[in-house]
């Protein structure tokens, strides 16, 4: 079979391989929707996660199964299923404690294109498949539940580590599409005022239909400036870093009252260290804390999601740009994410048979 693969560092190609063979717990999925992600330019074009040869990219997929291990339970062969970005190892002490996504070491619930072969190709493997699928609801388009594996896992992980609640003021840094995420789990969440800050027109726009109040351009001026204004000098109760770069957490703790709680869900490609701001931070006594987490993943959380879907509560179809059939089209998809021209959200592939 063929697979859209990572050759090294900065170069990207279709290779040949060998179909994958599910083990008792596994299953096999050939893809009927997949998206590029920012984090697949990252690997490849920064190296964040370390030099990789000829492994297949992706992580983001909805797919139809086409065999199951003799120890799977729940799925079958012709099953429509949602395959979330972080599939873990249900077993392991890490998953035990709470924290699945890095069951067997740090992100390492994050196994496609990191740890192994992703989902760019014919066919791909999935472990532990009835803890790590979810059925595709009827009704529910493969492309628009694509984003469930990842953009909104994500982005409604960064409400959960910030503790969004009723009536609170939040501060989402970063619009792209994790972060329009973001915003919508707000709403969804019960938040009172969201100020969404980014700068492209189309982001903007998305924003405000997922339920932003206010805008703040940072091409306008400095971010801080703009909130603790807007704020009367407040600020924000919770902040989400969705986008921005190893700088953004200085300006989310100026931004953020005591009390208050960043939750990060952007990945850092690039820098080294992270620096907080000494006095804005209390001298280290003042309260604000700081959340990072890689998203949850499972079949659980496919699940309650797909049923937001479902029951008309979001519509993930405003995260679609660009559109391209075959397989072939995640090569002009992956590249649409390493350029970002202004128009895009994401883009989604789609695969007939």
């Amino acid at each position: 079979m063929k697979g859209f693969a990572m050759l090294r560092i900065g170069e990207v190609g279709w290779i040949e391989l060998d179909k994958p063979v599910a083990d008792p717990l596994g299953a096999i999925v050939r893809p009927l929707a997949l998206s590029p992600c920012t984090s697949d330019t990252h690997t490849v074009w920064a190296g964040s996660i370390g030099e990789r040869h000829n492994m297949v990219l992706g992580h983001e997929s909805v797919g139809e199964v086409v065999e199951v291990g003799s120890l799977v339970k729940d799925f079958k062969p012709g099953d429509r299923v949602i395959v979330p970005a972080i599939t873990p190892d249900w077993g392991a002490i890490e998953s035990q404690e709470g924290y699945s996504m890095h069951s067997g070491g740090m992100l390492a619930g994050w196994k496609f294109s990191n740890h192994k072969n992703g989902v760019f190709a014919e066919f791909y493997h999935v472990n532990e498949a009835d803890a790590n699928l979810a059925l595709l609801p009827d009704g529910v388009k493969p492309e628009d539940a694509v984003m469930l594996s990842d953009m909104v896992v994500t982005g409604f992980h960064g409400v959960e580590l910030a503790g969004v609640s009723f009536g609170d003021i939040v501060a989402v840094i970063g619009i792209g599409p994790v972060g329009l995420m973001s915003v919508a789990g707000c709403a969804l969440h019960g938040a009172a005022r969201i100020i969404a800050v980014g700068s492209r027109p189309h982001c903007i726009e998305v924003a405000r239909q997922y339920g932003a109040t206010d805008i703040v351009n940072y091409k306008n001026g400095d971010i801080v400036t703009q909130i603790l204004d807007a704020t009367a000098g407040r600020g924000v109760d919770k902040v989400i870093i969705a986008g921005g770069d190893v700088d953004t957490f200085a300006e989310a703790v100026k931004i953020m009252r005591p009390g208050g709680t960043i939750g990060n869900v952007n990945y850092l490609g690039e820098g080294d260290c992270i620096c907080i701001p000494r006095v804005e931070w209390g001298v280290g006594m003042g309260h604000k804390h700081i959340k990072g987490g890689l998203t949850p993943g499972g079949r659980m959380k496919m699940e309650k999601l797909a049923r937001l879907l479902q029951y008309g509560k979001l519509d993930t179809s405003l995260l679609l740009t660009h559109r391209f059939v075959g397989l072939e089209g995640v090569e002009p998809a992956l590249m649409l994410m390493k350029d970002k021209p202004a128009d895009l959200i994401k883009p989604v592939v789609t695969i007939q048979y």
